[in-house]
């Protein structure tokens, strides 16, 4: 705490402020977080108070090693891991995540308190120089034969490569920024990103391509930001609970239920995407594939919100029987 600052009563019944939220230190991480606490401050006015939150970033696997992909140096957790360990270790109140990177199964002790209104879930390809005139009916038909596309997810290399077995991939870690300025300097003919990404910062203009999201099957919880406390923490679990989007949960939960039932690993191309109808039944969407593009399968399932985690479930059960068993080696 700042010398001086002096400690006040929190929504928390015998807690104290200032709450510690732990993020990751990159600009959208940074960007999800305040938008975040702006959420929790409306909600609760007592926390307008100056000092009443201190962000804490905290350095992650994910973020130091960039020459490899998550796959070799043990998946997506480790975007969380150590901000986990800081929950647990009560050096932080929350923590918030991009739910894409959160694993599926939460370490014991860690809950998925809330899930926030979803952003753009679709994917968008990012031109470099040189590149044909984008056209949204052909996505892929500004790349010339043979062009190298930067990517680290298998998710879209593998989808990019069924449509065009024609281009090659080559790994791209690093931040939004770091991304754009290696497309812009020559580097990759191309590369994809979420669209949810480039809108909060602002960017939504270096997308030239937006895809549908049955062309390109998102990513599992793409476009959602999640927070996470201890399994312990009632008090703010039940605050949190009051700015649960429930759109998002219910999508979340579907799309998380698929990943359950496929249970692959980083090294498995898995999408899956729901969308509430204007009738307000369930739709989702999944997929798995070879990395090469060689294999794909997709599926759909509609049914009732409330079935959401069943859904994601079954569709996952079905996806995997159907598909090559290395696939989930």
């Amino acid at each position: 705490m700042p010398s001086g600052q002096t400690h006040a009563e929190s929504p928390r019944r015998g807690g104290l402020l200032p709450l510690r939220v732990g993020t990751r230190g990159s600009p959208l991480a940074l960007w999800q977080t305040r938008h975040f606490l702006s959420i929790v401050s409306v909600l609760c006015p007592v926390l307008r108070a100056v000092g009443a939150f201190e962000e804490h970033v905290i350095a992650v696997a994910g973020d130091r090693i960039l020459d490899r992909r998550l796959a070799d140096i043990g998946g997506k957790g480790l975007f969380a891991k150590e901000i986990h360990e800081a929950l647990l270790d009560r050096r932080i109140d929350f923590a918030v995540h991009s739910l894409k990177d959160l694993e599926t199964e939460m370490p014991p002790g860690i809950v998925l308190a809330c899930t926030l209104r979803r952003e753009d879930a679709r994917d968008a390809i990012i031109l470099g120089p040189g590149c044909g005139a984008p056209d949204p009916a052909d996505p892929y038909g500004c790349l010339a034969a043979g062009a190298v596309i930067g990517t680290a997810s298998v998710r879209r290399q593998s989808q990019i490569l069924h449509a065009r077995p024609d281009l090659r991939c080559a790994m791209i870690r690093g931040n939004v920024q770091t991304r754009l300025g290696r497309v812009r300097g020559g580097e990759f003919a191309a590369s994809l990103l979420a669209l949810a990404g480039l809108k909060r910062l602002g960017l939504e203009a270096e997308a030239a391509v937006v895809i549908d999201p049955e062309a390109m099957v998102p990513a599992a919880g793409q476009g959602i930001v999640g927070i996470t406390v201890r399994e312990s923490d009632e008090e703010l679990r039940e605050l949190l609970s009051a700015i649960e989007d429930r759109t998002a949960a219910a999508v979340s939960r579907a799309e998380r239920a698929l990943l359950g039932a496929l249970d692959g690993s980083c090294r498995t191309p898995i999408g899956g995407h729901a969308r509430l109808l204007p009738d307000g039944h369930l739709h989702l969407t999944g997929l798995v594939a070879r990395p090469d593009g060689s294999f794909l399968l997709k599926r759909a399932v509609t049914g009732a919100a409330a079935d959401a985690v069943r859904l994601g479930a079954e569709l996952g059960d079905s996806l995997r029987a159907d598909s090559p068993a290395d696939l989930f080696a």
